[in-house]
């Protein structure tokens, strides 16, 4: 079978949508750090969207991998073209496939990091967006500061030193602009963090004045960090769904990227060398992105780790498993509905409680097969972003936590690292170990977990919650998960 790669688009065409425009024409001036599933699901789908119709060939992407895992990236996009199929999953079972060419250049930053600091530098460059995961940005999880100490860090910001991190490659790309003339480039923030912009904003200028006082200044008074709001589920690719495609379309696509057929981008409109007209492909062009990414962040993210821990203890493995029990809808929305709506401001153009129930139908498309060790991953850069603001919220004005407190509960409960069959879980973390010690001594001290300052600062000292937590904790100890969330939903235990 064939490899996907431009010679095999004339074919293609016949039977699904392709790039019409000539690729040759297209320019990068975007360069993307962290090419994975959802760049090329979201920002990459929306610039294809604008050059099928003929516009933004001036707005292509140089995609950037930073991390060892992203060679493979590299290998498979190189050897086809920088194409790739996205392929839409309808819950009827419909596949809607079409070929995305807005990609048309990658550099793997290990193999040559001054050529991707050059990319950056260079005139043409005029937006760098960012998928680099929400433990990507060095905050310190309890100051909400810059981590200065961390070691790559300290590494980049050793006289000479070569930078390495996304921090010391932005920012080299920013320097040598500065030095040439150049207008900065506009850095977009593409992450699920409650003010991604502010934030990048925060930490970029926080790294380039230790690196130089004056140089700091400048990026924070002369670089564009606009906020974003991001939304598509988009599972890991599975050799099911490459099968799928190859079979499907007659041609072997080595990474194609799977997704649900809704997607929302809200985006402040605050770019410093132009963008793209994406308004004129539904992007949300908005003064304030903040009600809307409060609303994803609060009730999409938090549900999804309100169903995820909870719903693997109870032997589930997949979202849409989880979403299709009624008791388990019973309890999301009684999260939804409760505890994270009141802490929301309006939404402009958002009918909320249509938007909480879309989010049940999304999450129950089985044909996205979403796992829940995935959605369970990384739990301790998104539990302090996702949800505990809304416990610290609520907390402050008197309203429930009862929902909140157990999903906290089952996250203690799931990082233990064996599940209720007495099966081994795989507890992906960058703080995995110290999770897990925290997590096995639970049951002679049962705030051992919420202990950890790093992740949840100063809640072991609130008593309200504490109270709710412990008495969750044994529950998912004595009874299990699923007669818990049976429990809090006929509201009692």
């Amino acid at each position: 079978m064939r490899r996907l790669d431009t010679e095999a688009l004339p074919v293609l065409r016949e039977s699904i949508p392709v790039p019409d425009y000539d690729r040759s024409q297209v320019r990068p001036s975007i360069v993307h750090l962290g090419v994975g599933g959802f760049h090329r699901a979201h920002e990459a789908m929306y610039l294809d969207r604008l050059m099928t119709v003929g516009k933004a060939l001036e707005w292509g992407i140089c995609g950037v991998g930073l991390m060892p895992g992203d060679r493979r990236m590299q290998e498979v996009l190189s050897a086809q073209d920088h194409l790739y199929t996205l392929v839409v999953k309808h819950p009827d079972g419909t596949l809607e496939p079409r070929v995305i060419g807005s990609i048309v250049d990658y550099l793997f930053a290990p193999d040559d990091y001054d050529a991707v600091i050059e990319k950056m530098a260079a005139e043409q460059t005029r937006i760098v967006s960012l998928t680099v995961t929400e433990g990507g940005y060095n905050v310190h999880s309890v100051t909400g500061e810059f981590d200065e100490k961390n070691a790559d860090v300290q590494r980049d910001l050793a006289a000479d030193a070569e930078p390495h991190t996304t921090f010391g490659l932005v920012c080299a790309a920013l320097a040598r602009r500065r030095e040439r003339g150049l207008a900065p480039f506009t850095v977009m923030s593409c992450d699920n963090i409650q003010g991604n912009g502010d934030v990048a904003h925060k930490m970029f200028a926080a790294f380039a004045r230790l690196r130089d006082p004056s140089f700091g200044e400048w990026v924070d008074s002369e670089v564009h960090f606009p906020n974003s709001m991001v939304d598509r589920i988009t599972p890991a690719t599975s050799d099911e769904d490459r099968d799928a495609v190859a079979e499907l379309l007659q041609v072997r696509d080595e990474w194609p990227v799977v997704c649900e057929p809704f997607t929302q981008w809200a985006l402040e409109d605050s770019f410093s060398l132009g963008r793209p007209p994406l308004e004129e492909v539904g992007v949300q062009l908005v003064d304030d992105v903040t009600p809307y990414e409060l609303m994803k962040l609060r009730l999409l993210n938090a549900s999804h780790q309100a169903l995820c821990y909870l719903g693997y203890l109870s032997g589930y493995r997949y979202a849409h498993e989880v979403c299709q029990d009624p008791l388990f809808v019973d309890f999301l929305l009684g999260y939804m509905d409760d505890e994270a709506t009141p802490t929301l401001e309006p939404v402009p153009g958002v009918d909320l409680p249509d938007y909480k129930r879309q989010l049940i139908e999304r999450f129950a498309n089985a044909e996205v097969r979403d796992t829940l060790a995935r959605l369970c991953a990384e739990s301790s850069d998104r539990i302090p972003k996702w949800l505990l603001p809304v416990i610290r919220s609520q907390l402050a004005s008197g309203g429930s936590v009862e929902r909140s407190a157990l999903v906290v509960a089952a996250w203690a409960r799931y990082a233990e690292g064996v599940d209720e069959q007495g099966e081994p879980i795989e507890v992906v973390d960058r703080l995995r170990d110290e999770l897990i010690a925290a997590a096995r001594s639970q049951h002679d001290d049962p705030h051992a977990f919420i202990a950890n300052r790093e992740v949840f600062g100063d809640l072991v000292e609130h008593d309200g919650f504490m109270a709710v937590y412990r008495d969750h904790l044994a529950s998912l100890h004595a009874n299990g998960a699923h007669a818990t969330v049976k429990a809090v939903v006929a509201g009692q235990e």
